[in-house]
């Protein structure tokens, strides 16, 4: 056959490739290229380690063996002047058995005293209760005694929880107090009978404040305030701190009064005065009155029970030693260039669906520490940041368990040379009325402390 035109196309094949080389050669070799090169390539976390000294490096550990251990303790009578608030009353617990708060202070003029012959219509005792704990439902037989003390007070002494009170001759004693409701704020007005307010004017010569000769502080030294039993636990609080600076006043007695004239008069007489009055709280615990089957069996002993317990009003409290750490203090190349990254004491709380639930135990505890004097401190990490919220120590309703932060308290026991820190903190409730038992040892969730740390 005759071609009708000449074909310039070469139909001879010269090698064997494929058609589309170019589509898969191109990708092949960038590869390759991208291989080698990491195959080149030091390690992004090693690059230049040959050229920097070791100590530029630093290293995160963690600590979890150290072991908890938990101890049940009586509290040393602790500094009571000045509080914050005060406790009335008594409060029954079959863990704890009974606890008893008492109160001293002193009493304040109100202003001074206009010379005339006054006849004492009645006298009130007004009361700002902060809380009330109890049967205060009715008043269920409690009554009030108010005695007078026979030893001056100061606003410069130092007072205790178990401060002896020498008293006077001159007491009132069952004096009704009105219905409470539990739980919640009361302002009541106590009847007191008139023979206590001609006792305080007997001699109203006295009625003056002087700092260079005897005044009306030595003339009526102040009162012991304390409440009967009754049939039924109750226990309130009030504060005789001033709240205050312009007169107005929460608790106070008034002596209501008239002339011979007929003109009437009041005259007050102030527990929280803006110029505070010396005071102070007394504490008084009997475990004896525990239920036989609930009460405490190891206070003081050094004895690892599965529980560890912590009362209000100064009573039984939880110490906590990590005696590991005591062991970590003496290597001192474990210190070197050591920075705490977490310090964390978990304490699981025991629960017993009745009297211990989490709407009836603390919602936040703190912990302290000792010195080798014998003197007790809030641990640093607690006033990190106003509202505490780095220290914790609040009740966590997920996990039922109070976590506290210690790094900061814990890098200086770490640090310190003269022995005066130890490698133990007391677990203690600042105010309140409500008790709380712990879980400890060898129990089966015992406490835990979670230690973080860098190496520089």
């Amino acid at each position: 056959m005759t071609r009708y035109y000449l074909n310039n196309n070469n139909f001879r094949r010269f090698i064997s490739v494929p058609r589309h080389f170019k589509s898969i050669f191109l990708p092949v070799f960038f590869l390759a290229v991208i291989l080698f090169a990491v195959s080149c390539e030091e390690g992004p976390t090693q690059i230049g380690t040959r050229i920097l000294p070791p100590g530029d490096f630093v290293g995160v550990s963690s600590i979890d063996t150290l072991s908890v251990k938990s101890y049940t303790m009586y509290s040393d009578p602790i500094q009571t002047d000045e509080p914050s608030v005060s406790f009335l009353g008594h409060v029954y617990d079959p863990y704890f058995g009974s606890t008893s708060g008492e109160f001293v202070s002193q009493i304040r003029l109100g202003s001074s005293w206009k010379q005339a012959s006054y006849t004492i219509d009645s006298v009130k005792l007004i009361l700002n209760l902060l809380t009330v704990k109890g049967d205060g439902s009715t008043t269920a037989g409690h009554t009030l005694k108010i005695t007078e003390i026979d030893k001056q007070i100061y606003t410069d002494s130092v007072y205790y929880s178990n401060t002896s009170v020498p008293l006077s001759d001159f007491s009132i004693d069952n004096i009704p107090i009105p219905l409470l409701k539990a739980d919640t704020v009361n302002t009541i007005s106590i009847d007191i009978p008139v023979e206590f307010g001609y006792y305080v004017i007997r001699d109203t010569s006295k009625f003056f404040y002087s700092n260079t000769k005897p005044d009306f502080r030595s003339y009526f030294k102040g009162l012991y305030f304390q409440m009967s039993e009754g049939t039924s636990p109750l226990v309130v609080s009030l504060s005789l701190q001033t709240t205050s600076s312009g007169g107005y006043y929460n608790n106070f007695f008034v002596l209501y009064m008239h002339t011979a004239e007929g003109t009437t008069s009041e005259y007050y007489l102030i527990l929280d005065a803006v110029n505070a009055n010396a005071s102070f709280n007394r504490y008084l615990h009997d475990y004896n009155t525990a239920d036989p089957n609930k009460k405490i069996n190891h206070i003081g002993d050094n004895y690892l029970d599965t529980l560890s317990y912590l009362q209000n009003l100064n009573g039984v409290y939880t110490k906590i030693s990590l005696p590991g750490l005591a062991e970590l203090k003496k290597n001192s190349s474990f210190l070197e260039g050591l920075a705490i990254n977490k310090a964390r004491l978990i304490i699981p709380v025991q629960y017993d669906g009745d009297i211990f639930k989490p709407t009836t135990v603390p919602q936040k505890l703190i912990l302290r520490y000792r010195t080798k004097d014998g003197t007790k401190y809030v641990v640093p990490d607690y006033s990190l940041d106003t509202y505490h919220t780095f220290f914790d120590g609040n009740l966590s309703l997920t996990d039922s368990v109070y976590n506290f932060n210690i790094a900061t308290y814990l890098q200086g026991y770490l640090k310190d040379l003269t022995d005066d820190l130890s490698p133990e903190v007391e677990i203690f409730q600042a105010s309140g009325t409500q008790n709380v038992v712990l879980k400890a040892n060898n129990s089966k969730t015992p406490p835990k402390f979670e230690f973080t740390y860098t190496k520089f």
